[in-house]
């Protein structure tokens, strides 16, 4: 009784521990949801949803959207990039399309036509002011000023 508990526990383990991968030479037209990670070194027409890291080789192309937690890119992506942490662009790599990521890093050579949104940290820079200490609200002020 005891050990069929853990058995369970480590194969849900090893599947979302597990990569999947899309091999040179294959076409996914459609949506992908995953809790694992992505290797992909084809084409995916739609989008690809993980919580984890995507990697797109050398002859891998993504056209749209992206949602995952980091990403490294080395083909070609085309579309909506949408990362809570890290998108790595290595030299390789060419992208189109709008992006919004926690960090970003590009190696010399990379494409990057894309307009680029960055969620991080408010204060990262230093930013050390204060909230407002007026309480009112714009539509309290307007009432104010009337």
């Amino acid at each position: 009784m005891f050990s069929e508990k853990p058995k369970k526990a480590k194969s849900i383990l090893e599947s979302v521990n597990q990569q999947n991968t899309i091999a040179r030479g294959t076409t996914i037209t459609g949506d992908i949801i995953s809790d694992g990670d992505f290797r992909i070194e084809g084409t995916v027409q739609g989008n690809v949803k993980t919580p984890g890291k995507v990697v797109l080789g050398k002859t891998g192309v993504i056209n749209g959207t992206l949602h995952g937690a980091n990403a490294d890119i080395e083909g070609k992506f085309s579309g909506k990039l949408i990362l809570t942490e890290m998108l790595s662009l290595k030299s390789s790599a060419f992208v189109e399309g709008e992006v919004e990521v926690g960090k970003f890093a590009v190696e010399p050579g990379a494409t990057f036509n894309a307009t680029c949104v960055m969620r991080g940290s408010q204060n990262e820079f230093g930013n050390n002011s204060k909230p407002s200490q007026n309480n009112d609200t714009p539509a309290k002020k307007e009432q104010l000023v009337k």
